[in-house]
């Protein structure tokens, strides 16, 4: 763990709005107190004195020592010893660089990506709170070729409201010059005169491997800079080293060794809203559409966006239809025709080929089905739109944590790292060696081309190559009589409060099972319905078009199984259900520990009991996401958003939101950080009558800037005296003559709307991962007549930092606390300072990470589902 200072070890009291050093001051023991006046430094925080790595530190006042020695001596307080043992390279040059490249795969390019402006945002603010001076180079490469404006020092405020901008606002371009040696001498010496030594680079794979070049060439390059007398040799042994850190920004998802890139998420949004739109008159008049979708050679878009819509078929350049895929094809629209279905989606990737190389085209495959089935068939091409609009909640929050990781990651670098790429796998930031995912990405060209199509779906990744295998699984229906039956009943059912997502995991969930050999049986409006024996065989068509619908169309209630156990038990006994696969919130999880504890009682719970978390709130144990927090987090960054804009518009003017999730702050917070918001009240950091003090007098030196509103959430549970009224009564009269307040309570429209694309996929894939997980302890008691009564066979499957993972109910409730319904340990309290750090606050940040970049071949094994 690296725990990054607060603003007080690295500026003065007066830099900041925020409350006094001490406040959220962490456990290095340095306070305001320490410095006599504003620092000046340009720096990233990299030590410069050019001493041996194994001097020993302590705490000076700022009169007492020049900037450097000063600098050095905050940063070796927290480094020294943190590093895992390594030692820090202290002959830095000082200042931190940050660009934004294009996305696609040539060393700069003209496309941006949703989502980029709030790691632009992250970096700079995390850069200036560790004493960074911060540089936007605007125009990617041709900016930094260029130099004079185009290199210009940013500022707290200069990232202020872009979170909900789309694209980028330092701007992308092409630039052949910097392809050519003669451009990188000029683009170095540009930076060597402003004292730049460290980059980070938001851009593809393309972009990347330009300035992993530029920092391979940089000595040579300030030798022949000094040679032909542009610079000094005193300039070449000061900036001595270029540290690079990437970021990929790329709606393609196309870059190896991450889950995710900046703007995939943003872009899946636009596609699915177009998917919904066209369905419904797709539905109306019986039509045929074929939907082309961006990603150049990679198919991530539209695999995910197929599996999100339950689209009948999916083209993507990885994984080619076989021989005869026209018929085939054909085929299968014709059959779900006959399934009573009046619509058919396809769904093409720009790079879609066969298996010879050969371009499929849109127009290709609706001449097709027109000259073969005769129905009415429409193409539709998505084009730029899915690169525009307002990023998702996602993207934002995937973007401010690469940012302040980036920079952590340029804190940490010494001559002898290898430029990194910060990544994500599953839950967890990441740094992956640069090169080694590039090659990896090259080499994924490469499968393609030589049609080793296996081998580029494995080179993707474990989470491209699940998505796949759940696809197939799902679209296609074996015949009855290819599948062996099991002679297994599995009961499936919803709990709780509706969550988005719940409806894609029941579709998941039927089909899985019946290709399992299982018959399924739907059980409606919760145990409630379960006690009066609303229980029903549901088939593979019954659950068509499942997936992009919101609510619980199982209909669920909150109500607890321990009053009905009897007739739960009987009904059981009823239905031979062998099985449970239990669909919900806090309520899943506690009914899943009743039927544990009554196993001694009824021997019809001695079945293998699967809990799937879904809840707006996030706070079943087990778990680090629940299914439908991320459809609400996304309605309430839309809404605070345009309220946002709102206060923009009447000028000094703050809004407290109260948000839902019960005694859990995971609404709250991350709504707080993907939003901008100056502060976030949850129940799991108590807050007093002075912390609210010291908010209103963030927001009063707020208001003397250029950034004239102000934002605040609050969980609705977070404290039982401090509530919305109270609070924005405080508020209203402590502001009284410099700002005023309004409130604004979200209620239940953050339970509402279509699910997100994550959450589809997300209930897709762990509905279809539990269902396997039952049927192989189903065939593990086959013939034996065994009865499950261990802790394991009562599971709860969550996500935990990179993997899915089931964990025992009786496990798990050691770690709960029942009388709030929440976890004990829950993750996302490690980026509450995260929020703070980026509204101008002081906290003290750890940053988990291993100081050095991971081998790739960690994250491309094989997918679990």
């Amino acid at each position: 763990m690296v725990r990054v200072p607060g603003p007080g070890l690295c500026t003065p009291p007066s830099a900041c709005w925020g409350p006094t050093a001490s406040h959220y001051q962490g456990s290095s023991g340095l306070t305001g107190k320490d410095f006599r006046r504003p620092v000046t430094l340009v720096s990233t925080g990299k030590r410069m004195d050019g001493g041996s790595s194994g001097a020993e530190y302590e705490t000076l006042s700022w009169g007492a020592c020049t900037p450097a020695q000063w600098l050095l001596t905050v940063l070796g307080n927290w480094l020294q010893g943190k590093l895992h043992g390594r030692r820090v390279n202290r002959s830095r040059p000082h200042c931190t660089c940050v660009r934004a490249a294009g996305a696609s795969g040539r060393q700069s390019s003209t496309w941006a990506s949703i989502g980029m402006n709030a790691a632009v945002r992250a970096v700079v603010r995390m850069g200036i709170y560790v004493g960074a001076k911060v540089y936007f180079i605007y125009e990617g490469y041709q900016g930094m070729v260029d130099g004079g404006s185009n290199i210009v020092e940013a500022d707290w405020e200069s990232v202020s409201s872009i979170l909900q901008v789309g694209g980028t606002i330092i701007g992308s371009a092409r630039c052949k010059a910097f392809r050519t040696r003669e451009g990188r001498l000029s683009a170095a010496c540009n930076l060597v005169q402003r004292g730049i030594t460290n980059l980070c680079v938001i851009g593809g794979d393309g972009s990347l491997t330009g300035a992993n070049i530029f920092r391979e060439e940089w000595s040579g390059l300030l030798e022949e800079l000094a040679r032909n007398g542009k610079i000094d040799k005193e300039a070449v042994e000061k900036h001595a080293h270029l540290n690079v850190v990437g970021m990929v920004g790329s709606i393609d998802n196309d870059f190896c060794g991450t889950d995710m890139t900046i703007g995939t998420d943003s872009a899946l949004h636009r596609i699915i809203e177009v998917v919904d739109a066209i369905m419904t008159t797709a539905q109306s008049h019986q039509r045929t559409f074929v939907l082309e979708v961006m990603g150049r050679h990679c198919g991530y878009l539209a695999l995910v966006s197929a599996l999100a819509c339950g689209a009948d078929w999916v083209f993507i350049p990885e994984s080619p239809p076989e021989e005869g895929w026209q018929e085939t094809m054909c085929a299968k629209l014709s059959e779900n025709r006959a399934r009573k279905k009046r619509l058919n989606i396809i769904i093409v990737a720009e790079g879609a080929i066969d298996n010879q190389n050969k371009p499929i085209t849109s127009e290709q495959i609706k001449e097709l089905v027109v000259k073969q089935l005769g129905y009415d068939t429409r193409v539709t091409i998505l084009g730029h739109v899915q690169r525009g609009g307002t990023p998702s909640a996602f993207d934002r929050i995937l973007a401010s944590r690469m940012g302040v990781e980036a920079v952590v990651a340029l804190l940490q670098a010494t001559p002898e790292t290898p430029a990194c790429v910060v990544s994500l796998s599953g839950n967890q930031a990441m740094r992956l060696p640069l090169m080694e995912c590039v090659q990896m990405t090259q080499d994924v060209q490469k499968a393609m081309d030589e049609r080793r199509f296996k081998d580029a779906v494995q080179l993707r990744g474990r989470s491209f190559e699940g998505n796949l295998n759940i696809y197939k699984r799902l679209a296609s229906k074996t015949p009855d009589s290819q599948i062996p039956k099991s002679g297994c009943h599995v009961g499936v059912i919803n709990v709780g409060a509706p969550a988005a997502g719940m409806n894609a995991a029941v579709r998941a969930a039927v089909r899985v099972g019946i290709s399992e050999g299982h018959k399924v049986f739907a059980i409606y409006d919760g145990f409630e319905g379960f006690a009066r024996g609303q229980i029903k065989e549901i088939g593979w068509s019954d659950v068509g078009g499942w997936t992009g619908q919101g609510g619980s169309i199982l209909g669920t209630k909150r109500t607890l199984p321990g009053k009905h156990l009897e007739q739960i038990a009987a009904q059981m006994r009823a239905h031979s259900l062998n099985a449970l696969l239990i669909i919900g919130g806090f309520e899943a999880f506690e009914s899943s520990a009743t039927f544990a504890e009554a196993r001694g009682d009824h021997q019809e719970f001695c079945v293998p009991i699967c809990v799937l978390p879904a809840t707006i709130s996030n706070n079943v144990p087990g778990t680090d996401l629940s299914l439908g927090s991320d459809t609400s987090l996304n309605a309430i960054v839309e809404t605070c958003d345009r309220i946002k804009q709102s206060a923009s518009g009447t000028k000094r003017r703050v809004f407290i939101i109260e948000t839902m999730g019960g005694f859990c702050g995971y609404l709250a917070n991350m709504g707080a950080l993907a939003a901008g918001a100056d502060a976030a009240y949850i129940f799991e950091e108590p807050f007093d009558i002075r912390d609210l003090q010291s908010n209103v007098e963030h927001l009063t030196r707020k208001m003397k800037t250029s950034i004239q509103r102000g934002l605040v959430l609050r969980n609705e549970s977070c404290s039982e005296n401090y509530t919305t009224d109270f609070i924005y009564q405080l508020y209203s009269e402590e502001g009284k003559g410099v700002f005023d307040c309004r409130k604004n309570v979200l209620g239940h429209m953050q339970q509402g709307g279509a699910p997100s694309p994550f959450d589809r996929n997300f209930g897709t894939k762990i509905s279809a991962r539990a269902m396997q997980w039952i049927s192989t302890k189903l065939k593990e008691a086959r013939g034996t007549g065994k009865r499950f009564v261990t802790d394991e066979s009562i599971c709860v499957l969550g996500i935990s930092k990179r993997n899915l993972v089931f964990r025992p109910v009786v496990e798990l409730k050691k770690e709960t606390d029942f009388e709030h319904r929440i976890p004990r340990e829950q993750w996302w309290l490690k980026l509450r300072p995260l929020m703070k750090i980026l509204a101008k606050y002081k906290a003290s940040l750890e940053v988990s990470d291993l100081g050095q970049p991971e081998p790739v071949s960690g994250h491309s094994e094989p997918a679990a589902i």
